[in-house]
């Protein structure tokens, strides 16, 4: 997505577009599954004078307003991606903590049902794989 989208979507939500916003935006697009450490460094080598509670307050604020999507794998930091709204699962590699995006299972949100919903309306259903990648079993770092 471009800068006009990301602004116009800023702007439906009665969200002031700031720079800090595009660019931690830009940083998520151009790599997805990234932590706020991450996130935070990225930005400040585009926009050095962006304060590190800034970057934090952009990642809350917009994950908040349903523009990121935060998760947090076993044993890693909260990581955050822009790809929202399709209820999308992720596979990681044990060994080296590679991350992809998996399609839903079946269907539409929340893709998997349930054997006892306990009265909830199911809206998402999160779905980790865990296995180890192509490239770690070529080389046998599994």
């Amino acid at each position: 997505m471009d800068h006009m989208d990301y602004s116009a979507q800023m702007r439906d939500l009665g969200l002031r577009v700031t720079r800090g916003r595009l660019a931690v935006l830009e940083v998520l697009d151009e790599h997805p599954h990234s932590s706020a450490e991450k996130v935070v460094d990225a930005v400040h080598h585009a926009l050095p004078d962006v304060s590190i509670q800034s970057v934090y307050n952009v990642l809350n604020d917009l994950t908040e307003q349903g523009m990121l999507r935060r998760f947090s794998p076993p044993h890693s930091p909260a990581l955050y991606e822009t790809r929202v709204n399709d209820n999308h699962h992720h596979a990681i590699c044990t060994s080296c903590g590679r991350i992809e995006d998996v399609e839903c299972a079946v269907g539409h949100a929340p893709c998997l049902t349930p054997s006892d919903s306990h009265g909830m309306v199911i809206q998402i259903a999160d779905v980790l794989y865990q296995g180890i990648c192509e490239d770690c079993r070529k080389t046998g770092a599994a």
